[in-house]
């Protein structure tokens, strides 16, 4: 499955590569919501949440809905700033309508192609939709979305605080630490997109990313089949050390693409037994399961949500998800009236970092 980007006619230098400030510190605020997805970085995160002050940490968990199981388009920019206040001055810029859409967008997965969608602020199915969606990810998630459906200034002003706070708390020492690691990869694509040209350059970004034969088209291994163009805009590419192993990509209509990449290499697996990743691989060798697997590496969804995203009937979703855990890759909990699945990221580690890497991207 992949996410083509189309580039044809795209004059080089409208291929960018740049660090952003506010890309590194959503990354890096994703850790702390999902420090299982970071095993390299669990230390860190603890810490972190060691010393934030209790006020500071609730406002991360009331807004995680914005960076835990997918990233708000505004928070990876398309042009990036030498600082983080420049780039919140930016979204400043952004309308209400757009932000609120995109703040409110939960991925859950899909193989469809979707057309600029309503905003929630004008729209009572898109506004039904999106507090269904973030019941589903909790109280303090549905709480956030309602709050921002009733007054998204308010809300949008205690977003940038937060990230300000946060700036103090813990971004501008992490900031400072991997300010080298950056700087040395972008010298590195800079130069190869000058003198090899842009397929050498996508080459040294993953695997995940290659050029089309035809040079008209950027194709990323992504969960969903979906398409988007670059003409007029160009694509920005952004380098991340707190994002690895994911690969985040900006594609939705009205939003220039960009791509955040994994600067930084996961972990070395454990091994375990070979009846084990027998048992697993059996499990994760049927296609429709290993897009459910895909889908749920980015977050907790019902079974409701699961059949939604690919168009499947619910019970068919229940029998693949069966047997993803029965293979110990899965678990179930009930909130509520919801049954979350939820995916087993140091089993599925165990399996290999190729395989981790190629789910979480």
């Amino acid at each position: 499955m992949t996410l083509r980007i189309d580039i044809s006619g795209l004059p080089s230098e409208r291929l960018r590569f740049s660090a952003s400030p506010l890309a590194e510190l959503t990354a890096m605020l994703h850790v702390l919501a999902e420090p299982g997805h970071h095993p390299q970085l669990a230390g860190w995160a603890a810490d972190v949440w060691a010393g934030l002050r209790p006020e500071l940490a609730e406002r991360l968990r009331e807004a995680e809905f914005l960076w835990r199981s997918s990233q708000a388009d505004f928070l990876i920019p398309a042009r990036p700033r030498p600082t983080l206040a420049e780039e919140l001055d930016d979204v400043d810029r952004i309308d209400d309508e757009t932000y609120v859409t995109a703040a409110l967008v939960t991925t859950c997965g899909s193989n469809r192609v979707h057309f600029a969608a309503p905003s929630p602020l004008t729209d009572a199915t898109a506004r039904e939709r999106a507090l269904d969606l973030a019941q589903a990810r909790g109280a303090r998630q549905e709480a956030f979305a309602e709050r921002l459906l009733a007054d998204p200034g308010a809300v949008r002003a205690r977003v940038r605080q937060t990230l300000e706070q946060c700036a103090e708390a813990f971004f501008d020492a992490a900031w400072a630490g991997v300010a080298v690691q950056l700087a040395t990869d972008l010298r590195l694509k800079n130069d190869l997109l000058k003198r090899q040209g842009i397929g050498a350059a996508l080459a040294s970004v993953s695997g995940a990313v290659t050029l089309a034969p035809d040079d008209d088209c950027i194709i990323v291994d992504k969960l969903q089949d979906k398409a988007t163009a670059a003409h007029g805009t160009g694509v920005t590419f952004i380098p991340s050390v707190f994002g690895s192993p994911h690969m985040v990509v900006v594609h939705a209509p009205g939003w220039q693409p960009v791509v955040q990449y994994p600067v930084a290499e996961p972990s070395p697996s454990e091994p375990v037994s070979l009846e084990t990743v027998t048992l697993r691989l059996e499990a994760l060798a049927h296609p429709v399961r290993l897009r459910l697997l895909r889908t749920l590496a980015r977050g907790p969804h019902t079974t409701g949500e699961l059949a939604h995203a690919w168009e499947l009937t619910p019970p068919e979703v229940s029998r693949h998800l069966a047997v993803l855990r029965r293979a110990g890759l899965l678990t179930a909990r009930r909130h509520g009236r919801y049954v979350r699945h939820t995916l087993n990221l140091p089993d599925l580690t165990s399996l290999g970092a190729d395989l981790l890497a190629a789910v979480l991207r």
